[in-house]
């Protein structure tokens, strides 16, 4: 006897990655995945290629993770692939501080965010 397996989230003809300890502020990560939501995955790994924004390197990684787990877990067609959902959340943030003068100290923030990518076959109209 053991648990039951729990149901796949996802449709059929849908993909998953994610990565959760990206360094860097959900806010910038957001606007690197703005630029691929909708896009077909070969536009999109493009995109992110020749970005000048540093998120862009972490955002491809976890696409290429998308694309390889929908051909080799899902059978997927990946000419047919397109980026449906790229959501961005926060997760930890480290505290550090730094001295000041006169015995004070600042705080320094260093966030840490979440980044989950869905590609979907569908076939051309």
């Amino acid at each position: 006897m053991g648990k039951a397996a729990s149901p796949r989230r996802l449709g059929d003809h849908q993909a998953l990655a994610s990565n959760t300890n990206v360094r860097g502020s959900a806010q910038k990560l957001n606007l690197v995945a703005a630029m691929i939501r909708g896009k077909k995955v070969e536009d999109a790994m493009n995109i992110l290629k020749f970005s000048p924004k540093a998120m862009a390197i972490d955002v491809r990684k976890v696409l290429a993770s998308a694309i390889a787990n929908a051909e080799n877990n899902h059978n997927l067609d990946v000419d047919a692939l397109v980026v449906a959902e790229a959501s961005v959340g926060k997760a930890i943030t480290m505290k550090r501080f730094h001295t000041r003068g006169r015995g004070k100290s600042t705080r320094i923030l260093k966030p840490f965010s979440k980044v989950r990518i869905v590609v979907e076959e569908r076939e051309e109209a």
